[in-house]
């Protein structure tokens, strides 16, 4: 068996009107959702597939250079690949890596989790992730209302000042009870120009909210400033969680050795594929830590992400990212129909986990259908703005990849 082709597919869900969402410092305006998928062909019409990174550069990438370097290869000597690029070149290559693997396991007529390391569970613990910039009553409501889905915990993104930060978190506890957690994810604390907390400030209101028992509180600081992560973490009250947007390796690795979180965080189907995320996995499990998947894409990503984080204890591996779109008038952010469509068959969810199908390769196949339904919309999906000092950041992809004008396929 040879690889014939690799193929990137782009989509594009557009917003029936711009979703318009201030925050403390600025306003966020969404217009769209993209999603990629990628397919590895082989000689003899077998197929895999992968999520991708949701954007134009990466598609060039797998067009011009990956999809080059891997025709004509046998696919079950993946691992010894040499494949060489940059950075970024060689993440988008470790997202097609995942399509070959996929390829490999239909093949063997084994689910994808053999090939990544074989299964030590058939599930993987679920919360739903949804809210944005929402008044503290709403938060409260889509609180309950994602619990109600059947999901144990619930992320939301809060960014209204630190008094109506608190007061969200204050109704949220109230209206969802004792049992439900509760994640906050700050990433926006950090993009309020003059605004931005300070780690005094964060330190403050974490530990005000510690009273209402949240499971973690993500990203509060600029990623990068790993010092302030490890204060940070020894004196907050409650875990602290970071690394989705680590820019290698080496950053991982000093997440560890500083001491900066409890909950360990990865994309690992776009921040560095799944030999990377073993090797994260190890890491945690030496450190005595927690690790939860960042996914925020489509029902492929979720269902490739658990194919690998079943290799490992729920000690280590505990929690699955699962995207909450308002689809079909379901509890959400707003409504993103490639999420659910872009599989075949809707994922299997029980008591809050995702059961893992037992079929070849992932277990559900990819509905290319989707790419003549919703054509891809070339441009950025958001923007920030940032009040003071005036800026305004289009975004692309699910990480928030500055958007370069012109940078789109051909």
């Amino acid at each position: 068996m040879k690889i014939n082709s690799v193929e990137a597919f782009l989509v594009s869900c557009p917003l029936p009107e711009p979703l318009v969402l201030p925050f403390y410092g600025g306003e966020r305006t969404v217009l769209k959702r993209d999603a990629m998928f990628i397919c590895v062909t082989a000689d003899n019409r077998l197929q895999g597939f992968a999520p991708g990174p949701a954007h134009e550069r990466a598609e060039r990438e797998i067009r011009e250079i990956i999809s080059p370097f891997l025709e004509g290869r046998d696919p079950s000597a993946w691992t010894s690949f040499d494949f060489k690029g940059d950075l970024e070149l060689t993440k988008t290559y470790q997202a097609v890596e995942i399509a070959v693997m996929d390829l490999m396991a239909r093949f063997e007529g084994c689910p994808l989790s053999d090939i990544t390391g074989g299964a030590k569970r058939d599930r993987i613990k679920l919360y739903g992730s949804a809210g944005m910039y929402m008044e503290p009553e709403r938060f409260a409501e889509e609180a309950v209302a994602i619990a109600g889905m059947g999901f144990s915990a619930y992320k939301m993104r809060p960014a209204r000042g630190p008094d109506a930060d608190l007061e969200t978190m204050r109704q949220m506890r109230a209206a969802a009870g004792p049992d439900v957690g509760l994640m906050i994810d700050a990433h926006s604390w950090w993009r309020m120009g003059d605004k931005t907390y300070s780690l005094e400030t964060i330190l403050g209101l974490a530990n005000a909210m510690a009273e209402f028992a949240p499971t973690w509180l993500e990203e509060p600081l600029p990623p990068e400033d790993h010092e302030a992560y490890a204060r940070l973490k020894d004196a907050a009250k409650f875990p602290i969680a970071t690394g989705e947007h680590e820019p290698d390796e080496a950053g991982f690795m000093d997440l560890f050795d500083k001491g900066c979180a409890d909950f360990i965080q990865m994309d690992v189907c776009c921040q560095g594929g799944f030999a990377m995320g073993r090797r994260i996995f190890e890491k945690v499990k030496q450190h005595d830590l927690r690790f939860a998947f960042h996914s925020w894409g489509t029902n492929l990503e979720v269902l490739a992400a658990a194919h690998l984080g079943v290799c490992w204890e729920e000690d280590v591996v505990e929690w699955l990212e699962f995207p909450c779109y308002s689809n079909d008038g379901r509890p959400g952010m707003y409504p993103f129909p490639v999420a659910d469509e872009i599989l075949k068959e809707p994922l299997a969810m029980k008591d809050g986990y995702l059961i893992l199908p037992d079929g070849p390769g992932l277990g559900i196949e990819v509905d290319k259908s989707i790419v003549e339904k919703y054509p891809f919309i070339p441009g950025p999906w958001s923007y920030f703005r940032i009040d003071s000092p005036p800026e305004t950041v289009a975004v692309t992809g699910d990480h928030s990849v500055k958007w370069i004008e012109g940078d789109q396929p051909n």
